[in-house]
């Protein structure tokens, strides 16, 4: 009996329904990454609304990143010392609870408050369930899980423009949070019946290192700052280069701290291991290429092309199906083709799409060129978890996981703060189509480099054994 089979056989056996528990896992998963974009088309209505300002507005979107991705980690670690299931329906939980309060949110406060409750539970939510996920599976029904979940994740990023667009022209930008309750409160009864113990790794539960969470959390939060605000006051501003410095001096307090600590949050050699170097390193620029993508397109269709809310959600319908499609081709070709080959595949196909609206500047190409280039960008997704992921131990599942949905938000915010310095002059109203065409090009640059460097980067495929 072969290897892969005596695998499933124990799969089934040991987590019969596996299948089921992904399918709930994965709409969680859909959900967070959905409430990154879903807000995007809606924001005009709440400002207007709740009289924010421009500043505040612009941390709707960032109060939810900051907190998602800041606090990955040690939502990772938690679920490796506690078991990923507790960890996943507290995440859960306060996700759920953070959308009613953002939903009944009356003032800017609240709203923020709000957001910030979500990001708490897409912190701990996120790596958990997909440590799950690797515990679950193994060999080549890991891969075909791995692009079911990169399908769900990417594809929720353009669902959520394309649902942002439907409830701003119909019930109205409450009911982009409101959606998250009903859905929340079926994932978290179904998971309750179908997910698995999942104790955590045996033998002595060291404690949590505190100081090492609060010094990599205030890390992240501030690199995530510091590119965040790069694109609207500058990457040469007193603002941007202090919130890199700050971020730059506390990793590297962290790194001291994984050193010395007697429980430390994470084993650093774990970032140096090439497999998950070249992971993150792919689901970084998967994510920048995407969220920049998602960034320009809504204000192209919007500001220039002169769509309207509802049209721009359908407008990127295709995106999020190419999306999808690629991420589940990705799943069914790792296991055959490489990582490798499919990797450097996946961002020559991004880089050709992002040409088609650098040359063009037309709804058409636009949606044509970018629905293509997002077939790549989903393969990717698949490419950087089963890199990242495949040889990794129960014991680290989840802070590889969380370090992997770190370099997600690191990316998405690296990839909206660069193109949004580029097409400074287009997204002014009235200021033409030069600034879109310039950023998409650049990305489609970027990718191309991105392939170059994936192909050295990515282990090659293991040698098949008798």
């Amino acid at each position: 009996m072969t290897t892969a089979k005596k695998s499933l056989e124990a799969g089934e056996a040991v987590y019969p329904t596996r299948w089921l528990a992904l399918a709930l896992l994965g709409t969680a998963q859909f959900m967070l990454i959905l409430d990154v974009t879903v807000v995007a088309i809606a924001l005009p209505q709440m400002g207007a609304d709740l009289l924010l300002s421009r500043e505040a507005v612009t941390w709707v979107v960032a109060a939810y990143t900051l907190t998602f991705g800041g606090l990955m980690l040690l939502g990772g670690r938690s679920a490796d010392l506690f078991g990923s299931k507790p960890v996943v329906f507290a995440g859960l939980f306060v996700f759920t609870a953070g959308s009613l309060l953002a939903g009944v949110a009356e003032t800017g406060g609240l709203l923020l408050g709000g957001r910030v409750t979500q990001g708490l539970g897409a912190a701990a939510l996120s790596p958990a369930a997909l440590s799950v996920v690797v515990r679950m599976f193994t060999g080549d029904e890991r891969n075909r899980a791995l692009g079911i979940w990169s399908a769900l994740g990417g594809g929720g990023a353009a669902v959520g423009v394309l649902l942002g667009g439907l409830i701003t022209a119909g019930p109205g930008w409450p009911w982009v949070f409101f959606l998250n309750i009903p859905v929340g409160l079926i994932v978290l009864f179904g998971l309750l019946r179908v997910l698995p113990p999942l104790p955590p790794a045996p033998g002595p539960r060291p404690s949590l290192d505190v100081l090492g969470a609060l010094l990599v959390t205030a890390a992240t939060g501030s690199a995530i700052y510091s590119l965040t605000v790069a694109g609207e006051v500058g990457w040469t501003s007193p603002t941007t280069l202090v919130a890199a410095g700050a971020a730059l001096v506390l990793y590297l307090l962290f790194g001291w701290r994984q050193q010395t600590a007697a429980s430390p949050l994470m084993n650093l050699s774990l970032v140096a291991r090439r497999p998950v170097g070249a992971g993150v390193f792919v689901i970084m620029i998967a994510t920048a290429l995407m969220v920049a993508v998602f960034f320009l397109g809504t204000f192209y269709f919007q500001q220039s092309a002169g769509h309207g809310p509802l049209a721009t959600g359908l407008l990127f319908l295709p995106i999020a199906l190419a999306t999808m499609a690629g991420a589940n081709l990705g799943g069914r070709l790792v296991g055959r083709v490489g990582a490798r080959a499919l990797g450097a595949t996946g961002m020559i196909i991004a880089a050709a799409g992002l040409l088609a609206p650098a040359l063009w500047a037309t709804t058409v190409a636009t949606t044509v060129g970018v629905s293509f280039g997002a077939f790549g960008v989903g393969a990717l997704f698949v490419v950087a978890s089963a890199t990242a992921l495949g040889q990794i131990g129960p014991e680290e599942a989840g802070i590889a996981s969380g370090l992997l949905s770190t370099f997600h938000e690191l990316g998405a915010s690296l990839g909206v703060a660069t193109v949004s310095s580029i097409a400074a002059l287009s997204l002014v109203t009235g200021g033409g189509d030069t600034g879109f065409q310039q950023a998409f090009l650049f990305g489609a640059i970027a990718a191309a480099v991105a392939a170059v460097i994936s192909t050295f980067a990515i282990p090659p495929r293991p040698a098949a054994t008798p």
